[in-house]
């Protein structure tokens, strides 16, 4: 059998066992879009915002809510699942067989990039049907800027995955890292409402700089550069970390 052949099986078998994980899924994809309508059921949130250049509320939460996705399936969800496999002794045996342990990593960060992207495409499709908020206008910069914040997303969760001996361990450390990470991307305070040194404090994140990069290509403009520079950096130091901690057994 094929290394391909074998690398789709494994794939299409993270699918359906996923699939079977009704409240990963809740989480992942329907959280996010059931938050937007509650926070655009707030009356004063659909009413343009002067502190907001004229936007609404719900209109810069939008974004917000796409990265609420992201983060859950990376840095929560992903993480337990690996350490749940190398704490039950799955990949050591796997690296018996035909099925390398590598071609698993790949199909997790498939399955769950996935679920990330299609709750962001729900978030959008919500905000534009329910509130009526404008589809981005760069619709190609928006791309951009929300694969990086997948890859980001993902390497994070490599992290917390090779640091962690244990699936509690992982939740521990994955809520820790979580919260920030959500405080960063705006959920409780959006990245244009914050204090100056503390917007720019948290652009150096990758998810204040993602939550940025959104917003600029929602309203019609490319990313900003350094936005896109952060997460690249991030995905890139974060990837060479999980490579180096990272342990199969």
């Amino acid at each position: 059998m094929s290394t391909a052949v074998v690398n789709r099986a494994v794939l299409k078998g993270e699918f359906r066992l996923l699939r079977r994980e009704p409240g990963s899924l809740f989480w992942i994809m329907m959280f996010p879009v059931l938050l937007l309508v509650i926070l655009g059921s707030i009356p004063s949130f659909r009413d343009p915002d002067p502190a907001l250049d004229g936007l609404r509320v719900i209109d810069v939460y939008v974004p917000v809510t796409v990265l609420l996705g992201l983060l859950v399936g990376g840095i929560q969800a992903m993480p337990q699942t690996l350490t749940g496999y190398r704490e039950r002794g799955i990949l050591r045996r796997m690296s018996t067989t035909p099925v390398r342990p590598v071609a698993l990593l790949s199909a997790q960060m498939l399955v769950y990039g996935a679920a990330a992207l299609a709750s962001a495409l729900l978030a959008l499709v919500a905000g534009r049907l329910v509130f009526d908020v404008r589809l981005p206008e760069q619709p190609f910069g928006y791309a951009v800027a929300l694969l990086l914040t997948v890859l980001a997303a993902l390497a994070l969760g490599a992290v917390i995955c090779a640091l962690s001996p244990t699936t509690k361990v992982a939740g521990a450390i994955g809520s820790a890292v979580f919260f920030p990470a959500m405080f960063c991307a705006g959920v409780w305070m959006p990245v244009q409402t914050m204090p100056d040194v503390l917007a720019r404090i948290v652009e150096y994140t990758p998810f204040g700089a993602a939550s940025q990069a959104l917003n600029q290509a929602a309203a019609g403009d490319w990313p900003g550069w350094g936005h896109l520079g952060v997460l690249v950096a991030w995905t890139v130091l974060l990837t060479a970390g999980a490579a180096r901690w990272f342990r199969w057994e």
